[in-house]
């Protein structure tokens, strides 16, 4: 149980942005016991994997806060982000030091499965939200969604870490966040609709 939502938890963290919790596990991996890595997975705690993590990590954080650049950023990460949700789901099912239970060790796929469900759906709400905030701002509204993401990503990431109990509520909040963004999508919608036939 412990591991799944650890895993849900980074895999919605991924959903925000794919490199955020894949340098968080990665760094802990290898500078703390905080994360173990099973085996197989020993490569993410690398300096090499870490190096080319960051250089994309500082790219994505980049393009994302330009207005209409973080829209095609957001159609490419289409495939980037729940893939990491699931490398995320599939890291954390197989340590053995999250559960006590072998359950998750032994059908490590649910963990894939999971994280890149997860992921997508964080994803899809993210890439819906970002034109919606561009057009009621003007594109000024790029640059703070993209740091409040980045910043919801990394605590989102570290809750999954140390207090995966929580993962539960932190999957209520983006599911509301969604619900309200795709409301207020359909809102701006119908008024240009009313704009356009007036």
């Amino acid at each position: 149980m412990i591991a799944a939502l650890t895993g849900m938890g980074l895999s919605a963290a991924a959903g925000l942005n794919a490199y955020i919790p894949f340098i968080i596990v990665a760094l802990l991996a290898r500078f703390t016991d905080a994360v173990v890595l099973p085996t197989g997975f020993e490569w993410m705690e690398a300096w090499w994997t870490i190096g080319i993590g960051a250089v994309l990590l500082v790219t994505e954080i980049t393009l994302d806060k330009v207005p209409a650049v973080d829209s095609l950023n957001d159609a490419v990460q289409t495939v980037i982000r729940p893939g990491m949700g699931g490398l995320m789901g599939a890291a954390t099912a197989g340590a053995s030091t999250l559960d006590e239970s072998t359950w998750m060790q032994e059908h490590a796929w649910v963990g894939v499965v999971l994280g890149i469900v997860v992921a997508g759906l964080v994803h899809t709400g993210k890439a819906a939200s970002r034109p919606v905030i561009n057009a009621g701002t003007a594109g000024f509204g790029a640059p703070v969604a993209s740091t409040a993401e980045d910043g919801a990503a990394v605590g989102i990431a570290l809750v999954a870490i140390f207090l995966p109990l929580l993962v539960v509520l932190v999957l209520v909040v983006l599911a509301a966040a969604l619900v309200w963004v795709l409301s207020a999508w359909r809102r701006l919608r119908r008024r240009r609709q009313a704009r356009l036939a007036a």
